[in-house]
């Protein structure tokens, strides 16, 4: 992500050589399983490093406190989400509205999904953090992503884009994350994503007629 972290939440160094990525990932994981299992406030370096089977100085070597591998954590996860979107929008351009909707509605969801105990988690993570950056960065590179594809629509033209690009993604993004805070049951949650992506087209309709 092209974000840069307040100062008190910077990573010491970057995993470079392939064994400190392999660190990382297991550090990420680790913590992870503790946010799961114990929650935030049980979340410390010295359990995740217990967890990861790397020593408490090794953990150092990259965060230097719990804040840090937080923050660290979810630049991850949003870069993840990211690219999943990117990539579904690169493959709908010049597709029709509909299809570039239910594109987009899925891959974000999908994406969100996968493992929503570990969305819920993030989610209750970053109360601790100013993760500004991240947000703004995560929006700018779906601005982008999402801005290009629409606007190799066939079937539509749009005198402001940029609006329409930013409530659209507002109404997806807002939608998932009430699904995730309501916690509802599964067959509601197939029920909301259709009904979203009606919205969606709806809307996509109306404004590039």
């Amino acid at each position: 992500m092209d974000a840069t972290p307040p100062r008190h939440l910077n990573a010491r160094k970057k995993p470079r050589q392939v064994r400190s990525v392999t660190t990382v990932e297991a550090i990420f994981e680790a913590t992870i399983q503790v946010l799961l299992g114990d929650g935030i406030h049980r979340l410390t370096t010295t359990r995740v490093a217990e967890r990861a089977g790397v020593s408490v100085g090794t953990m150092y070597q990259y965060f230097p406190h719990k804040q840090a591998l937080l923050y660290a954590l979810n630049e991850r996860y949003l870069d993840l989400v990211a690219e999943r979107v990117e990539e579904a929008c690169r493959a709908q351009h010049g597709a029709t509205t509909k299809a570039m909707v239910e594109a987009l509605v899925t891959a974000y969801w999908q994406a969100k999904t996968e493992r929503s105990d570990v969305t819920r988690a993030l989610y209750n993570s970053v109360v601790e953090l100013d993760n500004q950056a991240l947000v703004d960065a995560f929006a700018r590179r779906m601005d982008a992503a999402t801005i290009a594809m629409l606007k190799s629509a066939p079937d539509a033209d749009y005198a402001d884009i940029d609006l329409v690009n930013v409530t659209l993604l507002s109404v997806i993004f807002g939608t998932v994350r009430n699904v995730f805070e309501r916690n509802l049951p599964a067959s509601e949650q197939a029920a909301i994503r259709h009904q979203l992506m009606t919205v969606c087209l709806s809307y996509l309709e109306t404004s590039g007629g």
